[in-house]
């Protein structure tokens, strides 16, 4: 009799968990976004947003929480109720967080449930047209006769462009200026006014600034050139053989989010990224459409935090 009462709850917990995912989402979804509006980040967050509200039925409201490297916006998702209501837009900086800071206010594997990868593409490096840089080996050569003294932005302590930036740095042996901006808009108008000598910018951000002129191209982070910039060089062209890095933007929920809820999730952002509307909307901006499993996404996460602390002992940064 026991035995037939356990299995009898047991039947009666899947068919609530089945319900439950079934009747998802029955009211509006909140999406926070780690960085600031008109980031790369905030773009593609928001691009899905939409299409999974269109999918749904119901609101899926973005909001822009910033500061400290992503931190801030993930620690408002780790703290909220795991529901499938609060949700994660945040870049590779969610990864790389663990190797740059001392202590964080959360444990990146274990406060948090894998969704989906969104999206991800190559950064572009840019200058000032009047800096008078015009390429990698220029950028390079001025940066080794002045050592220290280049100011280099990035969007935040821990975020791609960071490390981008110290992936040139260790492959070029140069020694620049790291200044962190809130977020890719604002390190975009700095370098443009040439206050900052260059940016690692994500390509869909760094397109409009490139085709006005006021933005002038020295390479692309990827192994590959951009469809989007094909006059361009990847690094590894112009001397550095195998320099490859990818900015990607992924998705996440609080910790012990229901399972079913989460595969759902994961489901529909996979078939939402697969619709020709937002497919082609993404690969215009050279990013190209996540397609993983939880389980998949998870074991990519737990890689690149691997991968980020490798790049913070070889580039000899002292976590903050």
């Amino acid at each position: 009799m026991v035995f037939r009462k356990a299995i009898l709850f047991a039947a009666l917990a899947a068919f609530a968990g089945v319900a439950a995912a079934q009747a998802y989402p029955s009211k509006p979804v909140r999406l926070i976004i780690s960085f600031t509006p008109g980031s790369s980040t905030d773009i593609i967050g928001r691009a899905v947003a939409a299409k999974l509200q269109e999918m749904w039925g119901q609101p899926v409201v973005a909001e822009n929480r910033v500061g400290a490297g992503g931190t801030i916006g993930s620690k408002a998702v780790a703290d909220a109720a795991p529901d499938g209501y609060t949700l994660l837009a945040n870049s590779s900086a969610h990864a790389a967080n663990p190797a740059l800071y001392a202590s964080l206010p959360y444990d990146t594997m274990r406060d948090f449930t894998n969704l989906a990868l969104l999206a991800g593409g190559p950064n572009v490096l840019i200058t000032s047209p009047d800096s008078g840089m015009k390429t990698l080996a220029d950028f390079v050569a001025r940066a080794k006769a002045n050592p220290g003294r280049l100011n280099f932005a990035s969007a935040g302590m821990g975020s791609g462009t960071h490390f981008n930036l110290e992936k040139l740095k260790i492959a070029a042996g140069i020694d620049v200026q790291h200044v962190p901006y809130k977020g890719t808009p604002e390190a975009i108008s700095d370098t443009i006014a040439n206050r900052v000598c260059c940016y690692w910018a994500p390509l869909n951000a760094a397109l409009p600034h490139l085709q006005s002129g006021k933005a002038v191209a020295l390479a692309v982070s990827s192994l590959r050139r951009s469809s989007l910039l094909p006059e361009v060089p990847t690094v590894a062209e112009q001397g550095y053989p195998g320099f490859d890095y990818t900015l990607w933007v992924g998705l996440w929920g609080p910790a012990k989010m229901p399972a079913d809820i989460a595969q759902k999730i994961n489901r529909d952002v996979n078939a939402a990224l697969a619709t020709p509307d937002l497919r082609g909307r993404l690969q215009k901006l050279g990013q190209e459409p996540g397609n993983m499993t939880i389980e998949q996404f998870t074991d990519f996460v737990r890689r690149e935090i691997e991968d980020a602390k490798r790049i913070v002992e070889a580039a000899g940064i002292k976590p903050q």
